[in-house]
């Protein structure tokens, strides 16, 4: 799976663990984000990491900051984007089965980065549920975007 990530300063450390974890399990991973702790600005990783998901680029995108939540929210800004903030491997399988997310958002400050590995792990290889009433709700998300 081709797969984006992005990072501010505040989650670099992690970005760059789960990127060496993906590719040692044979992704491919372009990463948008920045590779220190000097302060930048998340929405701007954000966009592009979303912008490598919507365009095509990427099956998915991976974003971090310090909580997860600034990054998240600047992602789905983006039209077609449905990123998710999970916490816990029942959300991120949950959130693939029922929302199709495209998107993952996690936090460094907030999370331990051997469950952010199996959050990870588990919205890589949960497939959407295909569910009808799953799809009828996503596209009412898509609606609201017009």
């Amino acid at each position: 799976m081709i797969i984006a990530i992005a990072n501010d300063h505040g989650a670099y450390q992690y970005k760059n663990e789960i990127k060496e974890m993906l590719e040692k399990e044979g992704h491919t991973v372009i990463d948008c984000g920045t590779n220190d702790g000097k302060s930048v600005d998340y929405p701007d990783y954000a966009k592009a990491c979303a912008e490598k998901v919507v365009s095509g680029q990427a099956e998915r995108g991976i974003v971090l900051c310090g909580t997860g939540i600034g990054i998240s929210i600047s992602a789905n800004k983006i039209k077609g984007i449905r990123c998710a903030l999970c916490t816990d491997v029942t959300m991120a399988r949950l959130t693939r089965e029922h929302n199709d997310a495209n998107m993952l958002a996690m936090g460094q400050r907030t999370m331990g980065i051997e469950t952010c590995k199996d959050v990870v792990r588990t919205f890589i290889n949960t497939p959407f549920s295909q569910g009808e009433r799953h799809k009828i709700r996503i596209q009412k998300i898509a609606e609201l975007e017009k």
